[in-house]
């Protein structure tokens, strides 16, 4: 498994997300992901979201996803 795969699968599955996937080990990566469909949802919502984008690779060709999850209102607000 590769970054850029995962981060297609996150696209494609959450519309519109904008989506910035690391890691190097092939198993263990980071992903930051702004969506629109965040909004009004706690962070464990959020990454269920995210973890039905990529299916049953979780846990399996996927060990690990840290994930930070912000709407576009968060990003622009931290902005300033």
């Amino acid at each position: 498994m590769d970054p850029a795969s995962i981060q297609a699968m996150i696209e494609n599955g959450l519309p519109g997300a904008q989506v910035e996937v690391s890691g190097a080990d092939g198993v263990h990566f980071e992903a930051t992901v702004v969506a629109g469909q965040f909004a009004g949802k706690l962070p464990l919502a959020r990454h269920r979201l995210v973890y039905a984008t990529l299916g049953d690779l979780m846990g399996g060709a996927i060990h690990a996803l840290a994930l930070k999850t912000l709407t576009p209102e968060e990003v622009a607000a931290r902005r300033g």
